[in-house]
């Protein structure tokens, strides 16, 4: 789950979601964003940070939006009928591995079963949670709610996904063991944040796919949360993906830490939050730059909605599964500088300096560590994470089946300069990295940069034969 560190929201589920941090007091002195566009800087550059603390300020309203969620489908009989209208307007795919079981497991439970389903979990946040965001992504895709931006989310959850899943990437390496159809997508609460239910959580119900879901408010404001996906899909939904995988990744990241001299604690710590430090390494193998300049932002937002503060804190108690904010800024950091494009090592420099404003006294669980260690220790990490060669993986690291080069940071370039969207290679990642270039820059106010990215990624969705359910209709003809 993509929240703050000591700071998960109430209402999600034991999902894995990465967290905010930042100080928008911290950026004075920095110009407001223009609505005049600067040239676009060359390729692999970092962009200027103009645009940042807008960025953040878009970001905070977002997360503190009173928009309610659509109402969970709480009558079975309701629910029931819902779910059968619902069915035929879902591809096959979807409609055989996600609406079908779905409804095989609402009429196995029946009425009372349903309503003793509710009542064992009156928070929502376990097994009935589940289940109705099962049912409302089913239900919001099939209903056309926010029919614009659910097809850019579900674009965005798609290419993440199968990016990992891709003949090419993944040559050599068995397909994964669960979840082999791409996440769905659902609209909910603000003040759940971004989260997941991976296909090992689905499974239990029969699904054959992720579920994930973004605030409602990041519909149509808070561009900022979208570069999170890259977290959960590319991230945690890809962890569970591969039996092992988490474990391993762990073992390496333990060994890694001690084999340099680090402290026991900082070790065990790192390795006892594998789940958050390693979906914020994948997130940025698949997003690049983008992904971890909007981590740094969007923790900041967050603190500053839910906490009063806009700073990325320095604290991760004990008992938080997410490593401290800064942490994880440096983790980002340090990923970004493994990525293979010329560019690499500026962009690291530049955020490890974004997320330095903000550090204080760095406490990682019950253990005080200099600044500097913790940093070190965060680069220790992203190494284990991307380039470990791992047996659930046949050998492959994560690092090679998935990375960001030149020609990722040439396409988002020729996005931002208005060039032809749909040539062949330009995938949703490169549209939401485009969006999130032009508003950290000051190019363009966020609302504008998000905009500009939702028509794009709605455009994409509606070319993606995979999504057509007007293929299924001739096929069936």
């Amino acid at each position: 789950m993509l929240v703050p560190s000591s700071a998960t929201p109430t209402g999600h589920p034991s999902a894995a979601l990465p967290g905010p941090g930042g100080n928008a007091t911290a950026e004075a002195g920095r110009t407001a964003p223009s609505t005049v566009r600067p040239a676009a800087p060359r390729a692999a550059d970092p962009v200027p940070l103009t645009g940042l603390a807008a960025c953040v300020e878009d970001a905070k309203a977002a997360a503190q939006s009173p928009r309610p969620a659509p109402p969970d489908p709480t009558f079975f009989s309701s629910l029931r009928t819902r779910l059968l209208l619902a069915l035929p307007r879902l591809p096959t795919p979807y409609r055989t591995s996600v609406g079908q079981p779905l409804l095989a497991r609402l009429e196995a439970l029946g009425p009372g079963g349903f309503a003793r389903l509710l009542a064992t979990d009156p928070a929502r946040q376990g097994n009935a949670r589940l289940l109705l965001d099962v049912a409302q992504a089913v239900l919001q895709r099939a209903e056309g709610y926010q029919s614009r931006s659910t097809s850019a989310f579900q674009e965005v959850v798609s290419d993440l996904y199968e990016g990992f899943l891709s003949a090419e990437d993944r040559k050599g390496v068995k397909p994964p063991d669960h979840g082999v159809n791409p996440p769905v997508v659902r609209w909910g609460p603000p003040e759940a944040g971004p989260y997941t239910w991976p296909a090992t959580a689905t499974g239990s119900l029969g699904v054959g796919a992720a579920v994930v879901s973004l605030p409602v408010g990041n519909a149509t404001a808070g561009l900022l949360a979208w570069p999170a996906l890259a977290h959960e899909t590319a991230g945690h939904d890809v962890l569970s993906a591969d039996e092992g995988l988490r474990e391993e990744l762990s073992r390496a990241v333990g060994r890694q830490l001690r084999a340099a001299g680090l402290p026991a604690s900082v070790a065990t710590y790192w390795s006892e939050r594998i789940d958050e430090a390693a979906a914020d390494v994948l997130g940025v193998l698949n997003m690049g730059p983008a992904a971890a300049a909007g981590m740094v932002a969007y923790f900041r937002a967050l603190n500053g909605a839910w906490r009063g503060t806009a700073a990325l804190r320095s604290a991760g108690r004990e008992d938080d599964p997410h490593p401290a904010d800064v942490a994880r800024g440096w983790l980002a950091a340090e990923t970004v500088r493994l990525l293979s494009f010329s560019g690499a090592g500026r962009w690291a420099d530049r955020l490890t300096a974004e997320v330095d404003r903000d550090a204080g006294q760095v406490r990682l669980g019950d253990t005080v560590v200099p600044a500097a260690v913790a940093r070190a220790s965060a680069a220790l990490v992203a190494r284990a994470v991307a380039r470990t060669r791992l047996r659930a993986l046949e050998g492959r690291a994560l690092g090679a089946i998935q990375d960001w080069t030149d020609r990722d940071e040439a396409v988002v370039a020729t996005l931002r300069e208005g060039g032809a969207r749909y040539r062949r290679g330009t995938y949703a990642a490169h549209a939401v990295a485009a969006a999130v270039y032009d508003a950290l820059s000051g190019a363009v106010t966020p609302a504008r940069a998000q905009e500009r990215m939702l028509s794009t990624l709605s455009e994409m969705h509606a070319r993606n034969p995979d999504w057509s359910t007007r293929r299924d209709a001739h096929i069936a003809a």
